[in-house]
């Protein structure tokens, strides 16, 4: 007589599910991860096609997936990277190995590129370093009587934020691949722009914190140049002067420990107002320079 089969997996209740998110939770915290509750809860949503909170369970097939998901956040895999998927200001946004994965204090510069805009009927806005197209993306969804311009140099960069633009806000981001500090880049809207919004590669060398930066962003996207990292935001300065017309908004993400810096910038380059916002914590996080 031959042996019976092992018992394959079966499905799960709600207080299974339930439980087998807080086993997850405990495994991500132990790895380190820093916010393991809410990962362990969008991985398990992710897979069931739905919030936690009105599923009644799983099927077979989900404890496996889960649990192989669940070992790529413990092994500080970027939860964005495992999901395939970013947000920003509510969008969501496809992510790829080999691109930046826009941060949460990207939201408030993104808010404060869209505030400006909406306060012209048909501004011009152009998005220097726009990477995945995040930033760009949410000015033309949220400011739809705008026309957007995005520039990014490295390829797979472009690529992905086409994709990200068209399905967003099809039509209505035009995305160049090109250096975005390149005096001949977009030349032909010198002095014609209302807002250029920009989240440039600014950290200083030495100043990443968490291995999944380390290990997954790609150092062009992160690291600004020079001693203090701001040989790429200061170019950024001098490339929004000339794109911008008289009265035109720069809105300029950047590490917490240059304010002062790109203010001083900004006012070398011909800027009439230069301020430095914060960002949800509370830290400096972005120049509002007005030309």
């Amino acid at each position: 007589m031959s042996a019976p089969d092992p018992p394959g997996p079966s499905s799960l209740d709600r207080y299974q599910l339930r439980a087998a998110v807080r086993s997850a939770a405990r495994r991500l915290a132990a790895a380190g991860v820093a916010s393991p509750e809410v990962d362990a809860r969008l991985l398990a949503e992710h897979l069931l096609g739905a919030p936690l909170v009105l599923s009644d369970g799983a099927g077979e097939d989900f404890l496996p997936a889960y649990l192989a998901l669940v070992g790529r956040r413990a092994g500080r895999e970027p939860l964005q990277h495992v999901l395939g998927v970013m947000w920003l200001r509510g969008l969501e946004l496809q992510v790829r190995p080999g691109v930046f994965v826009v941060r949460p204090e990207t939201e408030v510069v993104a808010g404060e590129a869209i505030e400006a805009a909406r306060a012209l009927p048909t501004p011009l806005v152009v998005d220097l370093c726009t990477g995945s197209g995040a930033i760009a993306a949410a000015v033309a969804v949220e400011a739809p009587g705008a026309r957007v311009v995005a520039v990014e140099i490295d390829g797979a960069a472009a690529a992905l934020a086409r994709e990200n633009c068209e399905r967003l806000a099809p039509g209505r981001v035009e995305v160049v691949g090109a250096d975005a500090t390149a005096p001949g880049t977009l030349a032909d809207l010198d002095g014609c722009v209302d807002v250029v919004v920009s989240n440039p590669p600014y950290l200083p060398p030495g100043s990443v914190e968490d291995a999944e930066t380390a290990r997954y962003d790609p150092r062009a996207a992160l690291f600004g140049g020079g001693r203090d990292g701001l040989d790429v935001p200061v170019a950024v300065v001098g490339r929004a002067a000339a794109l911008l017309c008289g009265g035109g908004v720069l809105v300029l993400e950047h590490d917490p420990g240059q304010g002062a810096a790109l203010r001083q910038a900004a006012r070398a380059a011909g800027f009439v107002t230069a301020d430095t916002g914060q960002d949800l914590t509370g830290r400096d996080r972005y120049l509002r320079a007005v030309r």
